[in-house]
């Protein structure tokens, strides 16, 4: 990075800079901080971060109509409104994408992906394009095709079995689906080395190491947030629902009751927001999971009909979406005069969600929060007007979506009939007749064969 300063210094944008600290200062008014935490965080960036010009997300995007009707307003309660009023507007257009089916969720999963990538890229390209090194941002969405291919591939090979084995060129590329992927990094790799440009050595592999990162952090756990969907929108649904919330009414406990800080490196986070965020989203997830749990369209695996050729959302809830009794402890039943309570299984689950969300998934923000520090940003884009860029609104969603992902291999997750029987399509002839074989005998055995089938043998 020795490099890095010497060629950067001086590049600098003092007015991107002034402009974070006058923001972050008001912040540390309202909350009665004298700035330190700002004077021990500018101290680290000075050590360890490159001045180069990074231009601020600052630039006030807000459509003029907004502008126009909240003139007048101080800049605290002008900001509420702007964040309140797209709040809604995301929110709705989340309502319609749920309603527009699987398909579409996908299809957003991975537009917001690609977005995300590209807003952490671009921090790193403008450090690397200001030493006019070659292939930094081709190689970069070199990589990031590579890897939706291998995680994509994996899911259609999963899920689609019944459509592979129909198709000749899927058949060929579901067989070699990996030796592919691995021979396309390669190429990467390859061109990466021939990219090498003497005395920027370090600088090129610092910028490889940061490809790779964004991909684990945003590829990888997208990925995720995709499998959770197959196993039935309601855990696509829920997760995503409780981040919202908890950032909705962590800044609005914050913003009326806000008075002592929580962390440093988010200085207008409070303790107040922190702890009235996390009891109002375990009442929401809760909530919203009792609604959810009644709906066929929400609980049921995501599937493929191969003689529709659509997906199909129907099948026979599983237990934890059946409504079952409860016996509450005694201190409880002496309390409220109840001895049962009747609930979904998954509502119990939803807590669990809705602690995580709450109480650790505000982290993946703080991490943010500090990685935007480290290079003297506020936003890692002005996309949406007072939120910044989308990963600014995403930080915490992927750290919850492989939470969840997690929470389902370990707590939930029985085998899948569906992708055995996927897996099994996939066979030769003669290996399938041999575990049909073996599956009769068993079954025989057991007594589980009905007697007319073990007659007709």
């Amino acid at each position: 990075m020795t490099e890095l300063r010497k060629r950067g210094g001086g590049g600098g944008d003092p007015d991107s800079t002034d402009n974070i600290s006058d923001k972050e200062g008001d912040g540390d008014d309202r909350l009665g901080l004298q700035g330190d935490a700002e004077g021990e965080c500018d101290g680290d960036s000075k050590a360890d971060t490159p001045d180069v010009p990074l231009p601020s997300a600052d630039t006030d995007n807000t459509p003029q109509c907004l502008n126009k009707a909240l003139e007048g307003l101080p800049p605290r309660w002008k900001n509420y409104w702007i964040r309140g009023v797209l709040s809604l507007a995301m929110i709705s257009g989340f309502f319609l994408i749920i309603y527009m089916g699987p398909i579409t969720l996908i299809l957003v999963v991975m537009t917001v992906q690609i977005k995300c990538f590209q807003e952490i890229i671009t921090i790193g390209y403008r450090v690397y394009h200001s030493y006019e090194l070659p292939w930094f941002r081709t190689l970069s969405w070199y990589f990031l095709i590579c890897v939706n291919y291998f995680f994509y591939g994996e899911t259609v090979a999963d899920y689609f079995g019944a459509l592979v084995q129909r198709e000749e060129p899927l058949q060929f590329l579901a067989r070699y689906h990996r030796f592919i992927s691995f021979a396309l990094y390669l190429a990467g790799f390859c061109m990466f080395v021939l990219s090498l440009v003497k005395k920027h050595y370090r600088l090129q592999f610092y910028m490889f190491a940061w490809t790779h990162v964004t991909l684990l952090i945003v590829v990888t756990q997208s990925h995720l947030v995709i499998q959770n969907l197959f196993e039935g929108m309601i855990w696509f649904i829920v997760p995503i629902s409780i981040v919202i919330c908890n950032d909705i009414m962590a800044y609005l406990f914050g913003f009326f009751f806000g008075r002592t800080p929580l962390i440093k490196l988010s200085p207008k986070k409070t303790w107040e927001g922190f702890i009235g965020g996390f009891f109002a989203t375990v009442v929401f997830g809760f909530i919203l999971s009792y609604l959810l749990s009644q709906f066929q369209y929400f609980v049921c695996p995501v599937g493929y009909n191969s003689e529709t050729n659509r997906f199909t959302v129907e099948c026979e809830p599983s237990d934890i979406f059946v409504m079952q009794e409860y016996t509450l402890p005694a201190v409880i039943q002496n309390t409220l005069r109840w001895k049962t309570v009747n609930l979904y299984p998954f509502q119990i689950h939803s807590i669990f969600l809705s602690s995580f969300g709450s109480l650790i998934g505000p982290f993946g923000g703080f991490f943010a929060s500090g990685f935007k520090r480290a290079f003297k940003i506020k936003d890692f884009a002005n996309t949406i007007p007072g939120h910044g860029g989308i990963m600014d609104r995403f930080d915490c969603q992927y750290l919850m979506a492989t939470f969840t992902h997690v929470y389902i291999a370990s707590f939930i997750r029985g085998p899948n009939p569906s992708k055995v029987l996927q897996q099994l399509l996939m066979l030769q002839p003669e290996q399938q007749l041999s575990i049909f074989h073996t599956l009769h005998s068993q079954l025989r055995e057991r007594g589980l064969l009905p007697p007319a089938a073990a007659r007709g043998e």
